[in-house]
């Protein structure tokens, strides 16, 4: 790869005239598959990564087959550079017609201590959760200017009823506990704001894209692969682009299938409660 290729990859121009998908964790994992299809789909493609190494190699690929891209990098660990992606995303773009929030971090090794981010939360609620609550929120109105426009959020079929008394998990740890309950209150949100912008041209929807896919995450887990990358990537893909989507919203998918979530995800009283936390930790 040439040394200096560059991060934003075409001009803001083209942006303006095209249309938009951002993708979050698409440096590496299946977010690295499903980004240059967006491009070959069409799709100007925000990447979004941490590591501007593996940012500049996304950029050349897509570069490189004729797409159009420009990669961003944020700590989603923190809730301050969150806010810092999505005024870069707000200042640079007009619209958003697909927002997919694909980043997140696996259960880590067995008998893991707690992490804690660089606000002090729980890490798994701040990355998988807290962070797609807040870019969400910030660029929502980039995204109904693009209407009809999708937002996509990426969970897992792992998944535990939520404790509001213990929510950071500040009480009898684990990383598993900790990454099923991020996953459902990622759902609680999809669901929430999917009747929220029912009437905007938005719609909003979450999916379990795999089990066990051959990921960094997976790796980090020490657990055998089950489904493949390139599957998942196609169903996260289809839910972004799909015609056969066109007006769905408000639902779970387990691989493509429409299913149930955990059924604390349905409870609007659990999921009003949420929401006043979320918005107090992100001050919003």
């Amino acid at each position: 790869m040439p040394a200096n290729v560059e991060l934003a990859g075409t001009r803001k121009m083209s942006a303006k005239k095209s249309k938009i998908a951002v993708i979050t964790g698409a440096t590496d994992g299946m977010g690295r598959v499903v980004a240059p299809l967006l491009a070959k789909a069409g799709y100007f493609v925000v990447v979004h990564g941490r590591n501007k190494t593996r940012g500049k190699e996304v950029v050349y690929e897509i570069t490189k087959a004729g797409g159009a891209v420009r990669f961003i990098a944020c700590n989603l660990a923190s809730v301050d550079d969150v806010r810092r992606f999505a005024g870069d995303l707000n200042a640079e773009f007009d619209h958003i017609d697909v927002l997919i929030n694909n980043a997140g971090i696996g259960t880590g090794p067995e008998q893991a201590p707690r992490e804690a981010s660089a606000d002090g939360f729980e890490l798994r609620f701040a990355v998988n959760y807290l962070a797609p609550f807040v870019l969400t929120r910030l660029v929502l109105e980039k995204v109904k200017a693009a209407a009809p426009a999708r937002i996509i959020n990426v969970a897992s079929a792992g998944q535990e009823p939520l404790d509001f008394s213990n929510l950071q998990l500040e009480r009898g740890y684990s990383g598993y506990f900790a990454y099923c309950r991020s996953k459902v209150a990622l759902i609680m949100f999809t669901l929430d704001l999917a009747e929220e912008v029912k009437d905007a041209g938005v719609t909003v929807n979450t999916m379990h894209p795999g089990a066990y896919m051959d990921t960094t995450m997976v790796g980090e887990m020490k657990h055998d692969v089950v489904d493949s990358v390139d599957a998942g990537a196609n169903f996260v893909l289809d839910l972004a682009t799909h015609p056969k989507f066109d007006g769905v919203t408000g639902r779970y998918f387990d691989r493509g299938v429409d299913a149930r979530a955990e059924e604390q995800c349905y409870d609007r009283g659990a999921r009003r409660t949420l929401r006043g936390i979320s918005n107090k930790l992100a001050g919003l």
